[in-house]
């Protein structure tokens, strides 16, 4: 219990103030408090590169820049856009982990896609390191083993708030391995690498202070100018529906604020 204790001190180490897109609060400062669960789910998993859904196209080996058919989303708390993924605004293709590593810096955040599963997010450290959560652990990897065939792309602007330095990023990835099970508060890979490029308690389970006002909505961009709005309480319960939509492919209907063109 004694050594729990101390990680939870740690954990909190570098939290930075929340409630404002910058990273900044304003008036006060706000300290996060540590929850622990475990990981509910697994992105990252044992298919051949056959099951990536890249073989129809072209073979997993190949270097890239590919595109591949997902959903695309925006996402705002309040009026203000936190979150983007549309073709219209980024490159949204594709690289293999070989070629992907020779783009990466430290600190990059990384996003490793397969057809109908959720995306695999990690933090890059260094030559072919990355740190991550993974079958409820903190742990270091090489990307090219844990790509399995997948291919990925740096997402280090997909979230719209204002990133840490690259050696603060670094800092909270790698002050966290080793956690597992019970000692983590963060239930996806994508939360947990985002935590540690923008330091906002918004993004560990059951980390935010709700309020009536405070509303997330997120916005899945169908095909042509169909959009579907879905509204939450947390970044985290956001978070958790999008990443199962990537999965499914499903909506679920009664969290639907409105449907059909907008």
């Amino acid at each position: 219990m004694g050594n729990q204790l101390d990680r939870i001190t740690h954990l909190n180490y570098s939290e930075l103030p929340t409630g404002d897109p910058s990273g900044l609060e304003k008036d006060e400062l706000r300290v996060g408090v540590a929850y622990f669960f475990s990981d509910e789910e697994e992105e990252v998993d044992d298919r051949t590169p056959s099951d990536c859904g890249f073989t129809k196209d072209h073979s997993p080996t190949e270097e890239g820049p590919f595109s591949v058919s997902e959903v695309e989303y925006s996402a705002f708390c309040s009026q203000e856009c936190i979150f983007s993924k549309l073709r219209e605004n980024e490159d949204l293709n594709v690289y293999s982990a070989k070629t992907l590593l020779t783009m990466c810096k430290p600190g990059d955040l990384l996003e490793l896609v397969a057809t109908a599963q959720a995306p695999h997010w990690v933090i890059f450290e260094q030559d072919d390191q990355v740190i991550h959560l993974h079958k409820g652990e903190i742990r270091k990897d090489s990307l090219l083993e844990i790509s399995n065939g997948r291919h990925g792309r740096i997402v280090n602007n997909r979230y719209r708030y204002r990133p840490l330095p690259p050696d603060l990023v670094m800092q909270n990835a790698a002050g966290h391995l080793g956690l597992s099970s019970e000692e983590i508060c963060w239930t996806n890979s994508e939360s947990f690498a985002a935590w540690c490029r923008f330091g906002k308690r918004e993004f560990k389970a059951v980390g935010e202070a709700h309020s009536a006002e405070q509303q997330y909505f997120l916005k899945v961009h169908l095909s042509g100018s169909e959009v579907h709005t879905l509204v939450f309480r947390s970044l985290e319960d956001m978070i958790r529906e999008r990443r199962r939509v990537d999965a499914s492919g499903i909506l679920k209907e009664l969290s639907l604020v409105n449907g059909g063109k907008e």
